[in-house]
């Protein structure tokens, strides 16, 4: 690959890039997926989230985005506290129920409610409880730093993981040099 290739191939001297540019690029980008919950005093609320990471060790932080034009987010900040369920990669089905705007999230869901008066739920690789920290605008979406409470391992399974607009990593996945498949 030349120079020339990568430069047609950027963005650069072109604007920002569009949307849809930035969703196509980002893809590239495999990431874990979440669904972060709470509870108001209109019910359990939920929304999948790809956004997460752990920010500081001390004081124990971690970091999720949220969209402004979603509903559930607004309720769970008012709450100030909230569950990231970090699903595996069988959980398609509760990253669909979670992420869709329509339907009722925690029909016939088997779910508990966490000692931190969050919805916990099922079957998931791990839970962390927190609570809202802080919050940043970052465009047209929330970055929530929320103070971790307390962690939660639930069970052993492989992550699931979004990767170029789909669950899963399709193509081959090469060994680092120097290890050993």
């Amino acid at each position: 690959m030349t120079a020339e290739t990568i430069a047609h191939r950027s963005t650069a001297g072109a604007g920002a890039p569009t949307p849809d540019e930035m969703r196509r690029v980002m893809s590239q980008f495999a990431t874990g997926v979440t669904v972060v919950t709470g509870l108001d005093d209109e019910g359990p609320v939920g929304f999948a989230c790809q956004s997460f990471a752990s920010v500081s060790l001390e004081p124990p932080l971690i970091l999720i985005c949220a969209d402004h034009r979603g509903r559930a987010w607004p309720r769970i900040r008012e709450t100030g506290r909230f569950c990231v369920n970090v699903l595996h990669e069988e959980q398609s089905d509760l990253c669909s129920r979670f992420g869709s705007s329509k339907g009722r999230k925690y029909e016939e869901l088997d779910w508990e409610l966490s000692r931190w008066n969050t919805p916990a739920l099922p079957g998931v690789l791990m839970r962390v409880h927190a609570e809202v920290h802080d919050v940043h605008v970052a465009g047209d979406h929330d970055v929530i730093i929320g103070r971790v409470l307390e962690l939660d391992t639930v069970c052993e399974e492989r992550p699931m993981v979004f990767f170029r607009g789909k669950f899963g990593i399709q193509a081959p996945v090469l060994t680092p040099a120097g290890a050993t498949a």
